[in-house]
């Protein structure tokens, strides 16, 4: 997309699976792309980062953790410094801690919540007036089919899914009359190293509950942000997008 050539994009957890699904389409349509990594993972990002140069993909990557209001503010600043401000934001860090109410610690829940959903408002709320001042942003929070329909062992997951979501919509309403689009996509079971991991029996019976019999390759979540921040989606805004192959219609 020729329209957002050499604007900047921050793509969070973007050395993850689904992260790195994004990181590679934002790169191929033109967009300067930084990928977020937790500082523990200097040494698994600078692999990463050589794995993309060697497909000729240009790739930032900066250090931080998204759960510190204090980190983000400094990653931002770097950020300026090196290529501009953020125009396009995709909050995709996230962490499971699954474990049922009943036997869920306060450090379960505190620990999703945290990488989940309080990283959303300490990432956030660093680019949010450089892009009302721009008259222009482009923001995708990355949250989950769970966060819509709940799941059995995952209320601190559900919880923080569904408040990305809230935050989605009062954001949309703040920034709308300045050129500030904020959307949600919410995928359902995406075929990442952590769902190929899993038993054959345990991975083919979620695949038998899923209308379309497979999960999603993360080039589709990939494609629905190319979407949602294009010039061409500039009337969207709000909206809960799900890409779950017909597992929760709502």
């Amino acid at each position: 997309m020729s329209e957002q050539t050499s604007r900047v994009a921050l793509v969070t957890g973007g050395i993850g699976g689904i992260g790195t699904a994004i990181c590679r389409r934002l790169v191929r349509d033109g967009l300067v792309v930084v990928a977020n990594h937790h500082p523990a993972e200097q040494s698994l990002a600078e692999t990463w980062q050589q794995e993309r140069q060697a497909e000729g993909l240009m790739v930032d990557i900066i250090a931080s953790d998204v759960t510190s209001f204090d980190d983000c503010a400094q990653m931002i600043a770097t950020i300026k410094e090196r290529h501009g401000p953020v125009a396009v934001l995709v909050n995709c860090a996230g962490i499971t801690k699954d474990k049922t109410f009943k036997k869920m610690e306060p450090a379960q829940w505190m620990d999703v919540i945290n990488v989940n959903l309080n990283s959303v408002f300490n990432v956030t709320r660093q680019v949010w007036d450089d892009m009302l001042e721009a008259g222009y942003g482009r923001i995708v929070n990355i949250s989950s089919v769970n966060g819509q329909r709940g799941q059995f062992g995952q209320a601190n997951y559900a919880a923080s899914k569904a408040g990305m979501h809230g935050v989605t919509m009062s954001l949309a309403q703040e920034g709308a009359a300045k050129g500030v689009t904020v959307n949600t996509i919410s995928p359902g079971y995406v075929e990442t190293a952590m769902t190929l991991a899993m038993r054959d029996d345990i991975r083919e019976s979620i695949i038998s509950g899923i209308p379309m019999r497979r999960m999603a390759q993360p080039a589709e979540i990939a494609a629905a942000v190319a979407f949602l921040i294009s010039d061409e989606a500039g009337y969207v805004t709000g909206a809960n997008l799900p890409v779950n192959g017909g597992l929760f219609i709502h």
